[in-house]
């Protein structure tokens, strides 16, 4: 009897295994994926190619982006998410070196009308993206600034705790 229950628990473990078994929702969200992406050149060696996701769940799928400088680069914004613009938009955007992070998001929460980019900080902007929605995107360009690191951030309301990166400029 001994031997049929530890068969029983042998093969129901191994059933779980090969099936993928579940995880518990604390041991999901402890699991975060940080990636790093070089801008993909496109056959105009100027310019990169670099696509973000954001999701339901306010995080980008890159925290770091390494671009050249002087290098032309189209950004491409995927909201990969269902919800709408009003109750889980994301935006990207890319901030002047010593640009209070915490300060700039503050002043957001006044901007919806303006993409959450605050007019009386504009100048700590280097380029953003238009606010999306669930299965929405936005592409925009800009040219890579001088050699460094550089915060990138989602403005919207609350977003930018957790919703934020480096772009690395070589």
């Amino acid at each position: 009897m001994r031997n049929l229950i530890f068969l029983f628990a042998v093969s129901t473990m191994f059933f779980l295994t090969a099936c993928g078994g579940e995880k518990s929702s604390s041991a999901a969200a402890e699991t975060t994926t940080t990636e790093t992406t070089e801008a993909t050149p496109s056959t105009d060696s100027a310019v990169a190619e670099v696509e973000i996701h954001g999701d339901d769940n306010m995080k980008y799928d890159k925290s770091e982006i390494v671009v050249k400088e002087g290098q032309t680069v189209k950004l491409t914004l995927v909201h990969i998410g269902t919800q709408s613009v009003e109750a889980m938009g994301h935006n990207w955007v890319l901030l002047q070196p010593g640009t209070d992070v915490n300060s700039f998001a503050t002043a957001a929460i006044a901007a919806k009308d303006n993409d959450y980019i605050p007019t009386d900080m504009a100048g700590s902007v280097i380029a953003h993206t238009k606010t999306i929605g669930g299965g929405e995107s936005t592409s925009i360009e800009f040219t890579a600034p001088d050699a460094g690191e550089y915060d990138f951030i989602c403005s919207f309301p609350g977003h930018a705790a957790m919703m934020h990166g480096k772009l690395i400029v070589q």
